[in-house]
């Protein structure tokens, strides 16, 4: 992979009301068109992305949103989506046209913002359009009410700038991503990587989780060595002083009868349940499993879309592996894609996929509304190993 995924990039979204530039400030901090501008009101419908690298910090993913008080047919659904956006938000920029000040809207995203813990900038655009004893009057009124308002002109250029400058230094005081795997081992440790293939490895690839793995191994100064699991068993022969094996998932129960009990032994979606949210929310969630009767609702949450084989993780062998251990039929559904389900206070269990496709930020807030809710949620590794009954191996490597 030659690019950052965009799982793996800081987001930094755009919001504000229709017509106040969010979509020309998008194209002159990324260099490029990218967003279309019209003076027409709701010209932005379903957000707009765009990766790249913001020097010094590195990887970020801009997002322009759907503006605010857009009164079209389609209004209030584009301005769900902007909401959605924000739960995936790491930094925010909320844009204002200075003729146009809408203290009540972002005063309602104040809030939002410090419920999901977003940092913001506020950023006051078309300086240009007003008179100097105008200007000064309303930069007095914001700068009394709100502090750090950043005034800028697109037209003229003014504040851009000092607007990338304020970025950067919110950024570089964001807390770093934690590692896969390097923070667990020391440098040269040996990592044994076992990838089955099968019908759901993709023709000639390794699946992004894999690769990320590999890279994190080589950032670190960790040795990694890729083998089937048909070849496990004697590559541990070959090799001396294994650090940690880490398995796919549904090979946990295959791979946890070769690998001998002096080597610790996790899987892919362990480790990202860690680096992108919360794995002791997970192993504490997953205890919920013992409670399931028939007929009780699960939702299995999973970010990406795919077809789904006979050896699906998430659709096939997760839940049939649950009915099995309930001894019935449980009631699941399945929630695809960014956007999570707003009635979690439904379901008994929620299940969520390993979140190679998402960003941190989504992840910890989607466990946030859990809590609030009191709805337990885990994760495929965890509860493939509950049920195959391999968990306390595989979390030994987290203690």
């Amino acid at each position: 992979m030659n690019n950052t995924p965009n799982a793996n990039r800081k987001h930094i979204a755009l919001f504000g009301r229709t017509n106040s530039g969010k979509s020309s400030l998008m194209n002159r901090l990324v260099g490029q068109d990218v967003a279309l501008v019209s003076d027409k009101a709701g010209t932005t419908t379903d957000p707009v992305l765009k990766a790249m690298e913001l020097i010094p910090v590195g990887a970020v993913l801009f997002i322009d949103t759907a503006g605010l008080g857009d009164r079209s047919s389609l209004g209030d659904l584009r301005i769900s989506k902007t909401y959605e956006i924000l739960k995936r938000t790491d930094i925010a920029i909320y844009l204002m046209d200075i003729s146009n000040i809408d203290y009540e809207e972002y005063d309602k995203f104040k809030r939002d913002f410090k419920k999901y813990n977003i940092p913001h900038l506020l950023v006051i655009n078309k300086v240009d359009i007003i008179d100097s004893d105008s200007l000064k009057e309303i930069t007095n009124i914001i700068d009394e009410k709100y502090k750090d308002a950043i005034y800028i002109s697109l037209a003229s250029d003014t504040g851009i700038n000092l607007l990338k400058d304020k970025l950067i230094e919110v950024l570089s005081k964001e807390e770093e991503e934690l590692p896969i795997v390097g923070d667990l081992l020391s440098y040269g440790a040996k990592v044994v990587l076992v990838v089955p293939v099968d019908s759901e490895a993709p023709k000639g690839r390794l699946i992004l989780p894999q690769v990320q793995c590999i890279r994190d191994c080589l950032d670190h100064g960790i040795k990694s060595y890729v083998v089937r699991d048909t070849e496990l068993e004697v590559a541990l022969k070959e090799l001396k002083d294994v650090d940690l094996v880490i398995t796919d998932s549904q090979a946990f129960k295959i791979v946890d009868e070769i690998v001998p009990k002096d080597i610790n032994l996790t899987s892919f979606s362990m480790l990202f349940a860690r680096q992108k949210g919360d794995i002791n929310e997970f192993l504490e969630g997953v205890q919920a499993v013992r409670n399931l009767k028939p007929g009780d609702k699960i939702l299995i949450s999973e970010s990406c879309t795919h077809n789904v084989s006979q050896e699906d993780i998430g659709r096939i062998k997760i839940p049939k592996l649950l009915n099995k251990y309930v001894g019935g039929d449980l009631n699941i559904d399945f929630k695809i894609g960014h956007e999570f389900t707003d009635n979690i206070d439904e379901y008994k269990l929620i299940i969520h996929c390993g979140a190679c496709m998402l960003n941190r930020k989504t992840v910890v807030n989607r466990i946030n509304i859990c809590k609030e809710k009191s709805v337990p949620i885990t994760n495929y590794g965890v509860i493939l190993s509950f049920l195959t009954n391999t968990l306390e191996r595989s979390k030994m490597i987290f203690q």
